[in-house]
């Protein structure tokens, strides 16, 4: 992997953790995650007059990612309800870059070297200290971890899918925006079915937040699919998951969820993880 696709993975991983965490200080679940759809679906359908339209060949796949992230969406808005974001963040996103791995072998032919896959379980199990820190000392709620990890086996189908869609695209950027086009139409449509004329006054209060959380979670996707045209999915997926730590940070420091040496330690181990698939790209 090179310096500026790790660059831009890390960035991605930075955005990715803002947009998650904007949508967790919303109380109600629907109306953030109904503004971070639905300014995802402006932004894409400004971008679409300005973008290649993506090859024939990419649009299966698209549609099939975009049914999956609406799976995704519902089940980390119950994750994040049911669970701490210092917790519930860290097993959806750590659940799946080992089924990324399982999935790519299988699908796109990348079998990761000794390197890379030691690389892989290594910032798996960094990202699986930083998860079940969470759990300390209390009795784990099923419910949560549930819709965590089926969050996680989400995030796995979807990641490899749109790895595919948009190597076949011909644009990244034209991937991008006609997939936020097509996905953001479901979950505002559904709160505007749910809410009908209380929808400007639920939305208003928080639409700033929810605004800024669309355009990070649009450049964090953009960045990655970009990614995936220039590297292997497995090292991808799982250099982008390093996003729990900064999920986890931001758990300490703005919902008041504590770190803990544990925390630091299964960071390191992710770091070292990921110094050896860089080690081995």
């Amino acid at each position: 992997m090179t310096p500026l696709v790790t660059t831009a993975v890390l960035l991605a991983a930075v955005a990715h953790a803002g947009w998650n965490a904007l949508a967790h200080r919303i109380t109600d679940k629907l109306v953030g995650f109904a503004l971070i759809s639905g300014g995802g679906l402006l932004i894409g359908l400004a971008l679409v007059p300005f973008v290649p339209f993506p090859a024939a060949g990419a649009w299966p796949y698209l549609l099939c990612s975009a049914a999956i992230h609406i799976a995704y969406y519902a089940l980390l808005m119950t994750s994040f309800r049911l669970g701490d974001f210092g917790q519930a963040y860290p097993i959806a996103r750590g659940s799946a870059p080992l089924v990324v791995t399982v999935l790519a072998a299988v699908f796109a032919h990348e079998v990761p070297d000794g390197w890379a896959a030691a690389g892989i379980v290594l910032s798996c199990a960094g990202l699986t200290g930083v998860a079940l820190w969470g759990l300390r000392g209390r009795r784990p709620d099923w419910a949560a971890l549930g819709a965590a990890l089926a969050t996680g086996l989400t995030i796995a189908a979807y990641t490899v899918v749109d790895g595919l869609g948009v190597r076949a695209s011909g644009s990244p950027l034209g991937y991008t925006a006609w997939l936020m086009a097509v996905q953001g139409t479901v979950i505002p449509a559904y709160a505007l079915w749910r809410w009908r004329r209380r929808t400007g006054a639920l939305l208003r209060p928080h639409a700033a937040l929810g605004l800024l959380g669309a355009v990070l979670s649009v450049a964090a996707y953009a960045l990655v699919l970009w990614a995936q045209t220039r590297a292997e999915l497995a090292p991808v997926a799982a250099l982008r998951e390093s996003s729990v730590i900064v999920g986890a940070a931001i758990g300490a420091l703005f919902f008041k969820e504590r770190f803990g040496a544990p925390r630091i330690a299964a960071a390191g181990l992710l770091v070292v993880g990921i110094g050896l698939m860089l080690r081995a790209g």
